[in-house]
């Protein structure tokens, strides 16, 4: 399996398609980022790509694995990235029927 990108091989990428100075493409991808953390909380979307958002998760009970004792987890928020259809047809291969 191949190596994920990383940010320096994301920018060169695309300050070569979008022919931008790799700093503006750092200085985009850097931008974005601050954009999605202020705005997470009411839904960021990259279009054709996902949606960041804030769940709620309930209270559960739990085990602690080590002692096997059942243990009490607080309700808590948590922050889900929702993959776009978009993005799961052009990467997942159709199932065929």
């Amino acid at each position: 399996m191949a190596k994920p990108l990383t940010k320096s091989e994301i920018v060169t990428t695309l300050a070569e398609k979008v022919d931008i100075p790799k700093k503006a493409a750092n200085q985009v991808l850097d931008e974005l980022a601050k954009l999605a953390y202020k705005n997470a909380k009411n839904g960021f979307t990259l279009p054709g790509i996902g949606k960041l958002v804030v769940v709620k998760r309930k209270a559960r009970t739990g085990r602690n694995p080590a002692t096997g004792e059942t243990m009490r987890i607080p309700a808590k928020k948590a922050l889900k990235f929702r993959i776009a259809k978009a993005a799961k047809d052009a990467v997942l291969p159709a199932k065929k029927k």
